[in-house]
């Protein structure tokens, strides 16, 4: 379902995908961030996350970045104003957010959202800024919240070099809500290095899926979190669909295992 949504920052679109499983009793909210280049509809083929809202009855929101706010429709995460509550991008996925919590009888302790490059990126942001809306957050490909100001300053950090966050900010760029991160070590347009997290207590899990090795690193700190490094992939969605850009449908389900992190008492294959 197409909608739009605007506030003082502007007006985005977004589609909705309503499953009938689990109608008439509130259901968990995932909020799905594309790339640069991408649709929501690309992204929703390339992750088959309407496919496991059939399969475990959750909803799903698709806010669309425009061309007119960006010439490759990427999420202007590395701007100061989109890096803070209640002004620029974030503001109106936030609005986006809400408006279909409303409208959809969502539980609103089981929101959740994920983005894929940009989109990671700024779900990080959503994820530093709102706390209170999003209970956990997923990254694939993306970077850390306020890794950068500007345009250069966000090219330096995609080659995986710190930049310091920008003090207007007032935060760091450590996790505020639980996250599971994916990155491939080979990856050429985002570095691997970003998706590095401290974790205080740490258990590393090696394994292999669909052809590709991982390495899995999970914290039981506060907050929760898991990185997973496939070895092998570059800047795709690990365990994609071809049917969808920037997808590699070798090694870790990233939709299977970010779902099993958001609603862990779910029954996910």
């Amino acid at each position: 379902m197409l909608a739009s949504y605007s506030n003082g920052s502007g007006a985005r679109a977004y589609k909705t995908y309503i499953p009938a499983r689990g109608e008439g009793q509130p259901r968990p909210l995932v909020v799905m961030l594309h790339a640069c280049k991408q649709t929501p509809d690309d992204f929703a083929a390339g992750t088959r996350m309407n496919e496991l809202a059939d399969e475990m009855g959750f909803i799903v929101a698709y806010p669309e970045q425009g061309a007119a706010a960006n010439a490759s429709r990427c999420w202007n995460w590395f701007r100061r104003a989109n890096q803070k509550r209640d002004e620029g991008e974030p503001s109106l996925i936030a609005g986006i957010t809400q408006a279909v919590i409303e409208r959809y009888n969502v539980d609103p302790r089981r929101v959740y959202i994920a983005g894929l490059s940009a989109g990671g990126a700024m779900a990080a942001i959503m994820g530093r800024t709102y706390p209170d809306v999003y209970a956990a957050i997923g990254i694939h490909s993306g970077l850390p919240y306020a890794a950068a100001r500007d345009i250069p300053s966000a090219l330096v950090a995609m080659r995986g070099w710190s930049t310091a966050p920008d003090p207007r900010c007032g935060e760091s760029t450590s996790l505020a809500v639980p996250a599971i991160v994916f990155h491939g070590d080979v990856d050429a347009t985002v570095h691997p290095r970003n998706a590095e997290q401290a974790f205080t207590s740490r258990t590393v899990e090696n394994g292999e899926e669909s052809g590709r090795r991982y390495t899995r690193t999970v914290s039981s700190g506060k907050p929760a979190g898991e990185h997973w490094l496939v070895h092998g992939a570059g800047h795709a969605w690990s365990g994609g669909s071809s049917n969808g850009s920037y997808t590699d449908p070798r090694g870790p389900d990233a939709t299977r295992a970010m779902l099993r992190f958001f609603l862990p008492s779910a029954a996910i294959g």
